[in-house]
């Protein structure tokens, strides 16, 4: 609440004659002049006086505190009378009722003199533009209220996508946007722009996309909108977007079942860091060979199974949230993961480290993620095949996977790019990899600076067409194909393979 305590009425400029004071009333219904305050202190001015705005509860919203008579104002909150005069030898007052959408104010004017014809009008009017003034900020309010509840709702379904809980995903969506995760596949793509202006594009991407998508404003990267699609058209929709604005990228998935929205997104982003290459500033995630593609599908499932069975002890739904959080902790740091599932990042922490116990293994060490990478992915990827009693050959091991030609063939082919460079970035990387990708630990081995150790690291993304500083399916496709022509040891999971 506010107000001046030695009054408001000493105004220097009262409203001129005739209609001026109507033409600097309606002044203050401009976008740039819509104050409350402002009105109240013109008022002052205008009619020479003191002046009050306040609510049925006495609380002073603007201008100066009068002695009011209770009664009288109790009957204009009320709603029984619409306005009242009341007068002393020494003080006039004109008390009206002002409109508002959740409670009745009371405007107050007390002058020296009698009111005349002109100062009545002028509190008319003026308690009129009050209350437009304050049914335009409540409705803001409450559109703004809306947008954050709706932005929350968006954010909720997504967090669902990403721990594969499409039942429920699908369930919080169609109160508000049916039909738009009925489809069983969806592109996700990522919109990154300056954190500043992020919020206007969103705007603009649900505008474009007529909701006919999932925007939601990324939690862990403040400069990224998040937008998930079953529609073919929204990829050119937001190309479109980009190319009507000069500073913001787009990275986008292939297709991708909505159970796989992590891994989607996971696509989108490592597409998003090669479009800050391209001319046209978007890219769509590479449709590339993949290790798992050239491994046997059934031989790759058992193997999977049998990795993975230690947690089969645990309940249902304590599994599913162990295996899901795991998979996107693999993808991005802690803090980013925790920040897309909505929980802190003790809990993706603590969950983790219980995977880590079941499995016996250690999430330090690179092999070690890459490979329980490879079995989650492959738990969601391949479609369900029976195994006695879920174990697949008991005596198949990862070695076996990767033995085959194909898969040899593809990682010499990978790594071989590096052999050109003259720097031997392939050794710095290899030993990057076995330091944890630690670049410090990594420098003392090779004696060289860890800044050096980096800069061999970076020059090999562009070479193989991979993310590798950033944790996720990139660095881990590296790190097995490292393990595929032995450059690398298997690592040791609780199961020998």
């Amino acid at each position: 609440m506010a107000g001046r305590e030695d009054g408001n009425r000493e105004q220097p400029t009262p409203a001129g004659p005739g209609p001026a004071w109507a033409e600097e009333l309606l002044e203050h219904l401009r976008p740039a002049g819509r104050d409350v305050r402002r009105v109240v202190d013109w008022l002052a001015g205008a009619v020479r006086g003191s002046v009050a705005l306040q609510d049925a509860a006495g609380n002073l919203m603007a201008g100066t505190r009068l002695p009011l008579d209770e009664g009288l104002v109790t009957d204009i909150t009320a709603g029984r009378i619409a306005s009242a005069a009341w007068e002393s030898r020494e003080r006039h007052q004109r008390l009206v009722r002002v409109g508002h959408p959740s409670h009745t104010c009371v405007l107050a004017v007390s002058r020296e003199v009698p009111f005349d014809r002109r100062a009545a009008d002028v509190v008319t009017h003026t308690a009129q533009v009050i209350e437009l003034l304050l049914t335009a900020r409540e409705s803001a309010a409450a559109g703004h209220r809306l947008r954050r509840a709706t932005a929350d709702l968006r954010l909720a379904i997504l967090q669902l996508l990403m721990v594969e809980d499409t039942i429920a995903a699908r369930r919080v969506a169609a109160g508000l946007w049916p039909g738009l995760l009925d489809a069983d596949t969806a592109c996700v793509y990522v919109v990154e722009s300056d954190p500043a202006v992020r919020d206007r594009i969103a705007e603009e991407c649900l505008d474009s996309t007529r909701e006919d998508a999932l925007v939601v404003r990324c939690p862990a990267m403040d400069g990224h909108v998040i937008v998930v699609s079953p529609r073919a058209t929204t990829g050119e929709t937001l190309r479109s977007l980009v190319g009507r604005h000069p500073d913001i990228f787009l990275g986008g998935s292939v297709r991708q079942s909505l159970a796989r929205t992590a891994t989607a997104y996971g696509q989108a982003v490592s597409a998003l860091a090669v479009a800050h290459f391209r001319p046209d500033k978007t890219a769509v995630y590479a449709e590339r060979t993949h290790p798992e593609r050239l491994m046997d599908p059934e031989e790759l499932r058992g193997w999977t199974a049998r990795v993975l069975r230690p947690l089969d002890t645990l309940p249902h739904h304590t599994r599913a949230e162990l295996l899901a959080t795991t998979r996107l902790g693999l993808e991005f740091t802690a803090v980013n993961a925790a920040k897309v599932l909505g929980v802190s990042r003790n809990t993706v922490r603590a969950r983790m480290e219980r995977v880590e116990a079941l499995l016996g293994t250690d999430f330090a060490d690179l092999t070690v993620r890459a490979v329980v990478h490879l079995a989650l992915n492959t738990q969601i990827g391949l479609p369900d095949a029976q195994y006695p009693d879920d174990t697949g050959s008991p005596t198949l091991r990862l070695s076996d996977l990767l033995s085959g030609p194909a898969v040899r063939t593809w990682a010499r082919d990978l790594l071989g790019r590096l052999d050109a460079d003259a720097r031997n970035p392939r050794r710095t990387l290899r030993t990057w990899i076995t330091a944890g990708g630690n670049a410090e630990r990594a420098a003392q081995i090779l004696g060289m600076h860890p800044q050096t150790v980096r800069e061999h690291v970076r020059s090999a993304e562009p070479v193989l067409e991979r993310q590798l500083l950033a944790a996720g399916t990139d660095l881990y496709e590296v790190v097995l194909a490292h393990l595929a022509v032995g450059d690398l040891d298997p690592p040791v999971l609780r199961r020998p393979d």
